[in-house]
């Protein structure tokens, strides 16, 4: 009989994983420099989450709940009007600090387009926002029911986003957003 799992092992593992992620990205992971990382054992990252893959889609549905929660944190008032917020989220998403979050973002998206099978709930990276969205573009939005209007305020904030990590111009996508929230005032 095989040794019971250690959830307060897997956890800890977890979050260093998902720390050396967040400062190494997905390109070439490979288990035997990540379980030297974490001092641990490639054998002991399988034992406790099955498989590589397994071992990613953890890692990413945890940099994905550290976003939100962090995110959350920081958004204004219920009362704040939807330019408050989503300038709210722009200037926590664009914050030098999130950059590792932003590019391991990128990177899964790019490695999704060639291997999807890799990313089961790839579409979650996209519609998870929804809620978020949804509470900072009340006034803007045509229901409840509408999707249109957060997948259009997600892909303004994602090519900005996109830009900024490839070009450094915070000045240039700042007054970009600037000029968007205009377009959402009218």
């Amino acid at each position: 009989m095989g040794r019971p799992a250690d959830p307060a092992r897997r956890e800890a593992t977890l979050t260093r994983a998902t720390d050396y992620v967040l400062a190494h990205g997905l390109a070439g992971l490979s288990l035997r420099p990540l379980a030297a990382a974490l001092d641990t054992s490639p054998r002991m990252l399988l034992y406790d989450f099955g498989s590589k893959q397994e071992l990613v889609v953890a890692v990413l549905a945890e940099a994905r709940r550290r976003g939100a929660t962090r995110l959350t944190g920081h958004l204004p008032a219920t009362a704040a009007s939807p330019e408050e917020h989503l300038r709210a989220i722009w200037a926590w998403i664009s914050a030098p600090e999130r950059a590792p979050f932003v590019r391991l973002f990128f990177e899964v998206h790019a490695d999704g387009l060639t291997h999807p099978e890799h990313y089961p709930d790839r579409a979650e990276a996209i519609t998870g926002w929804f809620d978020t969205l949804g509470t900072t573009l009340r006034g803007v939005t045509t229901g409840p029911d509408d999707t249109v209007t957060p997948t259009l305020v997600m892909a303004v904030v994602r090519g900005l986003l996109f830009d900024l990590t490839t070009t450094g111009d915070h000045d240039r996508t700042d007054r970009a957003l600037d000029r968007f929230c205009e377009l959402l005032r009218r």
